[in-house]
């Protein structure tokens, strides 16, 4: 049992950084594609504003996905460690998934990968005969999906409109264009804030999630998230931010559409009050979705031709993708687990 703590830690830890170095990049790179931050600024800012909002407010999402999708307790029941490896198969798949396209530099969501990852486990226990296909929970999975559409459409909207009164109210009646625009620098870190602490209350889940669920059913942890779970979440997707995220960053800040300090405030405001939204709700979305979403809207906001449709077809390609890969591959590793192990 102390040997697959250590390893679910281990990756937990690993699935973390890859969120740091690929999704919390996504979140913070349009500070940087604005010129308002550095990326050591961003680092800065992430490290404390992430980890705040990964301990405070991240205990919600992480219910949800630790026990949400498929019936941790119904499975436990049968086998304890069933649970532990198959959480463990997902976070390795979901983890491998993101490394490879942080990579390719690809802005994927690791909400997806960990969603599909932990749903690949709970239809190889069905396949088994472990619990019933029925016993998915096909009703919740359907409300995640679902807010995975809306999300970037909201996003877009709201950053829309947030980018359309600025620009009525401000640009337009201007006599100094620069220097608004200067003032929005200092405006956009009080939305990088926003935005790091909005981005670990929602993301954090994917990393700490299944470790939360495999600890319970082990009787290693409680039925509440304990804190120190949150905490080693929150820190290991600061560090995958300071040594990797630097890959992504510049396809979010400056490839999709040009971005300036108000456009940027737009696409942050725009995206932290929606993950900030879905958090409390504790349904896990995608940052990235919704930031590219976001970012759309202010393009839009300036006519179709602001906006790089290749950059945009490139990413979506790699959203359809991820969740039958990251299934697929859940369910080969844990299958291995299966026949070495039990």
């Amino acid at each position: 049992m102390d040997l697959i703590v250590i390893a679910l830690i281990l990756a937990g830890l690993y699935m973390a950084w890859n969120i740091g170095a690929n999704d919390l990049a996504n979140a913070m790179g349009t500070s940087v594609g604005t010129g308002a931050l550095s990326l050591k600024q961003v680092i800065i800012i992430a490290a404390l504003f992430e980890f705040l909002g990964a301990v405070f407010f991240g205990g919600r999402v992480t219910s949800t996905i630790a026990k949400g999708i498929v019936p941790i307790d119904k499975i436990g029941s049968v086998h304890p460690d069933i649970v532990a490896f198959g959480m463990l198969a997902a976070i390795l798949a979901a983890g491998f998934w993101v490394t490879l396209a942080t990579f390719y530099n690809l802005p994927v969501s690791t909400s997806h990968s960990i969603v599909g990852s932990v749903l690949g486990f709970g239809l190889i226990a069905a396949y088994n005969g472990t619990i019933s296909y029925s016993d998915v929970h096909w009703g919740e999975l359907t409300k995640i999906i679902a807010s995975w559409f809306i999300s970037p459409a909201l996003g877009a909207v709201v950053a829309y409109i947030t980018f359309s009164i600025i620009r009525n109210l401000f640009l337009r009646r201007a006599s100094n264009l620069p220097s608004v625009e200067k003032k929005f620098i200092s405006l956009q870190l009080i939305t990088a804030c926003y935005m790091a602490f909005a981005h670990g209350s929602n993301d954090v889940a994917n990393a700490v999630g299944p470790i939360a669920a495999a600890l319970n059913i082990m009787g290693a942890m409680g039925s509440e998230i304990s804190v120190w779970v949150l905490v080693m979440g929150g820190l290991g997707m600061v560090i995958g931010m300071a040594t990797w995220g630097y890959k992504v960053v510049e396809t979010i800040g400056s490839k999709i559409t040009e971005l300036t300090p108000t456009r940027g405030f737009s696409a942050e405001f725009a995206t932290a009050s929606v993950v900030l939204l879905h958090s409390y709700s504790s349904l896990p979305i995608s940052t990235t979705h919704t930031l590219v979403g976001s970012v759309i809207g202010v393009g839009l906001a300036g006519g179709i031709a602001a906006v790089d449709l290749g950059v945009i077809w490139r990413i979506i390609s790699s959203w359809i993708a991820t969740v039958p890969i990251a299934a697929l591959t859940s369910a080969i590793i844990f299958v291995g687990l299966e026949v070495i192990f039990l």
